[in-house]
C-alpha cells in the first residue's frame, strides 16, 4: 500500500476474529498515531486481548482473521495480517513489543531473569551477544528501577515480588526501543501501591522515548492515568472513542455510562448495591 504521508503508525480496519462459530471481534477499526497512548477498555470477554495478539499474529491457527492491520513504514505500509511469519517475527520486539497480563507465566520460570532479558535483545542484533547482550540487559533493568541490577541478573522469576517482575517484563519490551508498545492488563494482579509505581513509570518510558501505547484495561481510572484517547469495547465492538476526558466526563454511549456508574467512588453510597452493566450485546 502507497503511504502518502498522512496515515496513523498503526490502523485497523474492520478487524474480524472468529474461533468457530463464536465471533470474538466484529468489525472494529481504530487507529494510533506516534506517541500517542490509546486506551483499549471494556469488560472481560469483549474482545480486546484478542485484538492485541491479532495485531502480532499471536493468535494462532483456530482463529480466522479478517480486516486488515496496517503499519506504517518510513517507505510505506505492510499489512500485518498479511505477512510470513519470518517477517512477524522481526517485528515482534523491535517494532511492536508487547507486555502480557501476567508475568509469571510469560516468564520462563527457570531462566535467569538477565539472561531473558539479554535474549530479547540478541534476537533482534547480531552484536548484543555475550557480555554486550549483559551490559544491555542490566542497563535496561536498571532503566525500570530493579534494584542492585547486576547482582540480581542472574535470580530466577520466583525471587522478585509481582511488581518487580511486571518491571523485567516492561525492561523486555523495552529494550530494542520499539516504535509501539501493547500492555495487556498490566497492572491487573498488583496491588494498588504497586498497581500506581509501574503506571507512573510506564508514563515516564513513554515520554521519554516517544512511544506510541496501546493500553489494554477493564479499569477506567487505571485508564485515565495514562491514555491520551479511550476506545470502548463491548462484545466485539468498539462502541465509542474519543477524547479521555471527554469520553469520562461526558460519555455518549449508555454501556461507557454504566462502565462508569459501575465503578465505586469515595462518595458512593456503601448501603446501595453498585450500578449493572447492562449485558445485552449491542447490534452492529
Amino acid at each position: 500500500m502507497e503511504y502518502d504521508g498522512h496515515m496513523p503508525l498503526l490502523n485497523i480496519r474492520d478487524l474480524q476474529i472468529r474461533f468457530g462459530a463464536a465471533e470474538a471481534v466484529r468489525g472494529i477499526s481504530m487507529r494510533i498515531e506516534d506517541g500517542e497512548v490509546l486506551g483499549l477498555v471494556g469488560e472481560s470477554g469483549s474482545g480486546k486481548s484478542a485484538t492485541a495478539l491479532a495485531i502480532l499474529g499471536l493468535l494462532g491457527t483456530s482463529a480466522q482473521v479478517d480486516g486488515e492491520i496496517l503499519w506504517r513504514h518510513s517507505a510505506g505500509a505492510v499489512d500485518l495480517l498479511r505477512q510470513r511469519s519470518d517477517a512477524l517475527r522481526r517485528l515482534r520486539g523491535r517494532e511492536i513489543a508487547m507486555i502480557f497480563q501476567e508475568p509469571m507465566t510469560a516468564l520462563n520460570p527457570v531462566m535467569q531473569i538477565g539472561k531473558q532479558v539479554a535474549e530479547c535483545a540478541a534476537a533482534h542484533s547480531g552484536a548484543w551477544t555475550g557480555r554486550k547482550a549483559k551490559h544491555r540487559a542490566i542497563a535496561a533493568l536498571e532503566a525500570v528501577a530493579i534494584p542492585e541490577a547486576s547482582r540480581r541478573y542472574s535470580d530466577c522469576p520466583h525471587q522478585f515480588s509481582g511488581g518487580q517482575r511486571q518491571r523485567i517484563m516492561i525492561a523486555m519490551a523495552l529494550i530494542n526501543k520499539p516504535r509501539l508498545l501493547i500492555a495487556d492488563e498490566p497492572t491487573t494482579a498488583l496491588d494498588v501501591t504497586v498497581q500506581a509505581q509501574v503506571l507512573a513509570l510506564l508514563k515516564e518510558l513513554q515520554q521519554e522515548h516517544g512511544l506510541a501505547m496501546l493500553f489494554i484495561s477493564h479499569d477506567l481510572a487505571v485508564v485515565s492515568q495514562i491514555a491520551s484517547r479511550v476506545a470502548v469495547m463491548r462484545a466485539g465492538l468498539v462502541v465509542e472513542t474519543g477524547d479521555c476526558t471527554r469520553l469520562l466526563t461526558q460519555p455518549e454511549h449508555e454501556y461507557t455510562k454504566s462502565l462508569l456508574a459501575a465503578a465505586p467512588t469515595l462518595r458512593t453510597d456503601r448501603s446501595r448495591p453498585l450500578a449493572m452493566v447492562n449485558s445485552a450485546p449491542p447490534a452492529r
